[in-house]
Formats: structure tokens, C-alpha cells, sequence
């Protein structure tokens, strides 16, 4: 037998076997998965909604307008910080807020040296609340009546200082449909959801900063987003800080109060991810390896059922009923999406050689700032 036939052979098998380990690991998280109380009590301590926008004018009226509808709490505070939009964002702020005594409209001071923008905004924003709880939101989500009380029920119950209610990614073209499912797929398949909340060790955290509660105090004590100004993914980074300074939180489903549609489109897609995915895997080294497991759980096995193996059919079946079990529970598209898993992966790792290789010849940028 050829060494080629073995080697194949062998990659298809241990392709596999870490596809079904994942489903299996996968639907076991999904029992675990925390999920904000649908009829939510009255929060009776302030809180703060801090949203930074910046050339956000065909996508914050909504979102604010989900935020002025919050119901269940007796003291909202609304900030909304514009970073140097030239848009017209700020126009359709102060159209939508009215005379609303609830919100404060920031403008945005300028992006000191080794900070990057969102980090710097959110900074600024939490700098100015002295609400007990603060609620960072991106402007391309739009929030449930009930979203934000039942995010701080939610934190409070459980004793967490930080909970990231990861919302429901809305997918329209072919682009969006193969790549945004990957989001809650991944720290689904590959973290264990309660023992990162509770866990200090940094690889073991998870965030998704379009929708981020955290204690003040906690916040605070972490150095808030001044410890993680030259992070690019800050909301991950932010978790990490929190637990070093002894806090705890994670990542939670909020796929039934909230929703997003984070890119619109292919090239926005592919800006959006070119900006930030050299930064997931902390180096290109770790980068490739990432990329590796990835081809070797869900590419190989599914080459190898086009071949005529039983062991590669089962494990493509395993990395595509992994996704369905996900998608269910979050409200996404299964079919016929879950069954182009392997083209998704490896979409996706050609996103992080691109944004790998942008970083490298120094060709990122975001919104009009150098990355």
C-alpha cells in the first residue's frame, strides 16, 4: 500500500475521530449554556447602555431605538459616544434621542498613540457612568424590550461579573450564510462553557462585545478598557483582564434578546474579518495550527467521503451535525447550510491567512484608522 494511502488513511481517521469528539462535546455545552430569564424581575440598580458609534448612520436608529424601549428598569442610563463620524451618524443620534432625559451624547476625543478606536470609546463611555452595571452595545444590534433587564438578572443570579449574551447573527447572502455560523459553532465545539466562566486561566474565556454586561466595580478593578487599549479583539481580551483581577463571566445565549447582522455582504465580510482574525490566534504560528486541526476535523474526513470512505462520511457527519444541534438552538439556518460545513472551514481559514498576511505588509485598516 502506498505511504500516500496511509497517511491519507490515517489523517481521515484522526480527522474524524476530532469531529465526533467535537459534536459530542458540542451538544453536551448546549445543555450548559446559559440563556437570560424570559419574564425577567425589575432591576432596581442603575444602569448604563454605553454605545460607541462611528460611520454608523445606516445602522444605529435602530439599535437606539431598541435601547429608549428597554422595559424592567427603574433607573436606565443611556451614553452614546460618537468617535469622529463623518456620516452624518451624530445626526441621526440626536433625531432619534429627542429630548429623552435618559441619554448623554459624548463626542469622542481623539485616539491617543497605542489604543485602538473601540477600546478608546468604550473607555470614554464607561469613564463617564456611575451606574453600578454598565451595558456595552455595538450599533449593529437590536435589543429585546426585555433584553437588558434580563441580562442583569442573569448576571446577578448566577454571582458572574461579566455575561456577553451572544445574539442571534443574522445571514443573508452565501458569504454571510457560510461564514457567520462559525461564531457560536466554535466556543460551543471547543469550550467548556461552565468551566470557563469559573476558570482563571486565559485560554478558557469567551466574549462577544456587541452585547457585554459587567459589574462597575469589577470593571473597574480589572483596569477596565484601558488594560486591553491595544487589543484588537478587546471583548475577549476584556474577560481575560477581568479574571485576572479575580472576577469571573462568559458567554451566554442570548439569541432570543437580541439580534445582529454584523456584515452586510461579501466584501464587508471580508474587511471586517481581515481587520481582526490575525489577532484570534495571538501569532501566524498559532494561526496555522488553528487552521490545521481545523482542515484535518472537517476538510479531510469530507475529501475522504467523496473518495468512498466510510470513516470520512462519518466524520463529515459529525462536523455537520454539530452544526445543526447549534443552530437550532440559536435560530440559525440548518439546511442546506450545515451541509457545506468543511467549505465554511475553509472559507474561514483563508480569511485568517488574509488578515495574517494584511497585518504582516501592514495593510489594515478600519473605518479610516490604520490597524
Amino acid at each position: 500500500m502506498a505511504v500516500a494511502t496511509v497517511a491519507l488513511r490515517a489523517a481521515t481517521a484522526a480527522g474524524s475521530a476530532l469531529a465526533t469528539v467535537g459534536a459530542a462535546h458540542t451538544a453536551w455545552n448546549l445543555t450548559r449554556f446559559r440563556r437570560p430569564p424570559t419574564d425577567p424581575p425589575p432591576v432596581h440598580e442603575p444602569v448604563a447602555v454605553l454605545l460607541p458609534v462611528r460611520d454608523e448612520a445606516t445602522r444605529v436608529e435602530p439599535c437606539l431605538r431598541s435601547v429608549l424601549a428597554q422595559t424592567g428598569i427603574r433607573d436606565l442610563r443611556v451614553l452614546v459616544l460618537d468617535d469622529g463620524s463623518a456620516d452624518g451618524t451624530l445626526d441621526v443620534v440626536r433625531r432619534v434621542v429627542g429630548d429623552d432625559a435618559r441619554v448623554r451624547v459624548l463626542a469622542g476625543q481623539p485616539l491617543p498613540a497605542g489604543w485602538h478606536g473601540k477600546a478608546h470609546a468604550c473607555q470614554q463611555l464607561a469613564d463617564a457612568s456611575d451606574a453600578s452595571v454598565l451595558v456595552f452595545i455595538d450599533a449593529d444590534v437590536v435589543l429585546a424590550p426585555n433584553a437588558v433587564a434580563a441580562t442583569v438578572a442573569l448576571m446577578r443570579w448566577t454571582g458572574l461579573d461579566l455575561v456577553s449574551p451572544y445574539p442571534h447573527q443574522l445571514a443573508v447572502g452565501v458569504a454571510e450564510r457560510l461564514v457567520q455560523p462559525l461564531l457560536q459553532w466554535s466556543f460551543l465545539t471547543t469550550l467548556p462553557l461552565r468551566v470557563a466562566e469559573r476558570s482563571s486561566h486565559p485560554a478558557l474565556s469567551a466574549a462577544n462585545g456587541q452585547l457585554l454586561a459587567v459589574d462597575a466595580t469589577a470593571y473597574r478593578r480589572a483596569g477596565g478598557h484601558a488594560s486591553v487599549r491595544a487589543e484588537m479583539i478587546e471583548d475577549i481580551s476584556l474577560v481575560r483582564s477581568l479574571k485576572r483581577s479575580g472576577g469571573r463571566g462568559g458567554v451566554v445565549d442570548g439569541s432570543r434578546i437580541a439580534t445582529c447582522r454584523m456584515y452586510d455582504g461579501w466584501p464587508a465580510l471580508r474587511e471586517g474579518y481581515a481587520k481582526s482574525l490575525w489577532s484570534a490566534f495571538r501569532s501566524p504560528r498559532g494561526a496555522a495550527a488553528a487552521c490545521a486541526v481545523l482542515g484535518l476535523a472537517y476538510v479531510v474526513p469530507s475529501l475522504a467521503a467523496l473518495r468512498g470512505s466510510r470513516v470520512g462520511l462519518a466524520g463529515y457527519a459529525a462536523g455537520v451535525a454539530g452544526r445543526v444541534v447549534v443552530g437550532r438552538r440559536v435560530g440559525l439556518r440548518v439546511l442546506p447550510d450545515a451541509l457545506a460545513h468543511p467549505v465554511s472551514i475553509a472559507v474561514f481559514c483563508w480569511l485568517t491567512a488574509q488578515s495574517t498576511w494584511r497585518r504582516h505588509t501592514n495593510r489594515l485598516a478600519w473605518k479610516g484608522r490604520p490597524v
